[in-house]
């Protein structure tokens, strides 16, 4: 029942009164309606593309006409009003201008007339609920100088009350997905990538904040630099590591619409070098999925025979080694390098500095020999893999269907999986194609001729070459005169990643293994998937790969089937490339194996 008022009428119900609030400020479209009555907006045009439109705004004041472009028409109409206010509205400096415009003061005397601060300092915060510039910069110095616990997207909107985000577009293949989300602050618009809506809306918060308050320290949260970080969040280090890599490629493909942007498998090398603030750099990157064909072989070392990412990333670190030694060859120079040199000889990379390696697939070979659907722990004991590891030089037996012919002696009538006899072995990359298959123990010796012949190209898998590599090292015979052991500190993978595999295809089954030096060891990289795995594209492999270090001005695009560039030239990573680098410094800097230090691994 509604009660009744003094008077004898009927009680409706309460309205809530509305508290006054600060007035709201206004926008430069309004301050130029105020100061020119009646001034009309005009339609000119719109561009770019359906999901991400360009609206073009005109309207004219004073006898001139000023354009103004935005993703809406009302932003459009707003950026055209801060040109026409630039036009007549002029102070001798800031401060005046914020007080005339209703922004409130600022301690500036620089001079407003001046292009370069027209639009920073009077437009910079238009259509913005934060009040006057005094508040953000209140807001500003109770920031702390690290944002330990808030990520950019929390600050921007501490700063920046409203401040809207948008999802501009999607690219790339299905696969590889790439979102790039928009943020306006105010008038202004920034824009950020990522795998993911919610990565790239934090680099939109990220690229806002350094540019319109220089803030960047984000990045130190970012990157483990040392080993306790890395213990205590290993999924920053590898999302992080992925991430460069894939910022990388996008850059250097024009944001994936490229045509060299298509590929099966990507992977980069990441160097850290443990300094404070340092966010790790790309040191390069590669595509491809495919080896040389028997009939494309050159004597003189004129061809690249692997074309696999992981292959082709790792003789892109060793060009970058190289281009590291020859820094030492003056001492203006030798500063800059990564590497130090010994008191007994030879060099050696810095403390601190470490590489990391990202892939975007397992390896193909051992570490890949699984079912998509396996768990991660099969619920049984797995045969430790330092009894039933192979010699890195001798090929291992062939999985047939024969019990003895099991390499890992695994047990059980009731494990049938497919696979399981074919774990631990060495395998071969299928010649002109992708896939491996095991090594044959009976089969014959790998010869030039029968090659030439019409033999089948024996090519060591991914995984087999990356468990080389955990022992002898990155840099190779030709660099081991010269270099230490240089190690993985960490293989990041992006899809198809299973702990148990990747540990015994990449050193689990050498552990027991002699080294042939004791300045080797079997090194144990960190292992990591990522958070977001990709999604492997079914369809036709591209015929090319593409490769780059970070001296390269741009990408090299090589045949996998024949060794060579497009344009059939010598490939940059070639045998024989990679000699002349070498005779460049040999007998120049100082040497290891000229004093005996260490046995050259072959």
């Amino acid at each position: 029942m509604l009660g009744k008022r003094a008077g004898g009428g009927e009680m409706g119900p309460k309205k809530k009164r509305r508290l006054a609030g600060p007035p709201e400020p206004k926008n430069a479209l309004m301050h130029l309606n105020e100061l020119k009555p009646g001034t009309q907006f005009t339609f000119v045009s719109q561009l770019g593309p359906v999901h991400a439109p360009v609206f073009v705004m005109s309207v004219e004041v004073n006898g001139q006409t000023f354009e103004g472009r935005g993703s809406s028409k009302k932003l459009a109409k707003l950026h055209a009003a801060e040109q026409a206010l630039k036009s007549f509205v002029q102070f001798p400096d800031a401060s005046e201008a914020h007080q005339a415009l209703g922004r409130g003061f600022l301690p500036s005397t620089a001079d407003f007339t001046n292009d370069m601060l027209g639009s920073e300092v009077l437009f910079n915060d238009f259509e913005n609920n934060d009040g006057d510039g005094q508040d953000i910069q209140r807001k500003l110095r109770n920031l702390p100088s690290q944002q330990s616990n808030k990520n950019p997207v929390m600050v921007l909107n501490e700063i920046h009350r409203g401040v809207k985000y948008e999802l501009v577009s999607e690219v790339g293949e299905r696969n590889y997905k790439i979102f790039i989300m928009k943020v306006t602050v105010g008038a202004q618009e920034f824009i950020g990538s990522g795998r993911s809506k919610k990565l790239a809306k934090y680099n939109a918060a990220l690229n806002a904040l350094k540019v319109l308050h220089g803030i960047n320290h984000f990045l130190l949260n970012m990157v483990p630099v040392n080993e306790e970080q890395i213990q205590g969040d290993p999924q920053i280090l590898a999302d992080h590591i992925a991430q460069l890599v894939f910022n990388k490629f996008g850059e250097l493909t024009e944001n994936f619409s490229s045509a060299y942007a298509r590929r099966k498998v990507l992977a980069g090398i990441v160097m850290t070098t443990g300094e404070e603030g340092d966010p790790g750099k790309v040191i390069c990157l590669a595509t491809g999925t495919k080896c040389i064909n028997g009939e494309y072989l050159s004597a003189e070392g004129k061809a690249v025979n692997d074309c696999h990412a992981e292959v082709i990333c790792r003789r892109l670190l060793m060009r970058y080694l190289y281009a590291q030694l020859q820094l030492h060859l003056s001492l203006v120079t030798a500063g800059e390098s990564i590497l130090v040199q010994r008191p007994e000889g030879g060099f050696e990379v810095k403390d601190g500095v470490r590489f990391h390696l990202y892939t975007s697939t397992a390896p193909c070979g051992d570490a890949r020999i699984f079912s998509p659907h396996e768990k991660e722990s099969t619920g049984r004991k797995e045969p430790d893999a330092s009894e039933n590891a192979h010699s890195l030089d001798s090929p291992a037996g062939d999985a047939g269907n024969k019990p003895e012919d099991n390499p890992e002696g695994v047990a059980g009538d009731g494990d049938k999986h497919p696979n399981r006899r074919a774990r631990g072995l060495l395998r071969t990359k299928i010649e002109s194609g992708e896939g491996t298959i095991p090594v044959k123990v009976s089969g014959t010796i790998q010869t030039w001729d029968g090659v030439l012949q019409g033999e089948r190209l024996l090519t060591m898998s991914c995984s087999d070459k990356i468990t080389r590599w955990n022992v002898l090292g990155l840099q190779g015979s030709l660099l081991s005169h010269f270099l230490m052991p240089v190690y993985l500190s960490s293989i990041i993978v992006g899809s198809w990643y299973h702990s148990e595999h990747m540990v015994r295809g990449v050193y689990g089954r050498v552990s027991h293994m002699k080294f042939p030096s004791p300045k080797f060891r079997l090194n144990k990289p960190f292992l990591s998937g990522i958070s977001s795995p990709e999604c492997r594209q079914a369809g036709k492999t591209p015929n090319f790969s593409v490769n780059w270090y970070i001296e390269d001005d741009s990408l090299e695009v090589v045949n996998p089937t024949t060794g060579k560039t497009e344009n059939e030239d010598l490939s940059r990573l070639c045998k024989q490339v990679m000699f002349q680098n070498f005779l460049s410094i040999y007998g120049k800097v100082s040497s290891l194996s000229s004093l005996g230090v260490v046995d050259i691994p072959r």
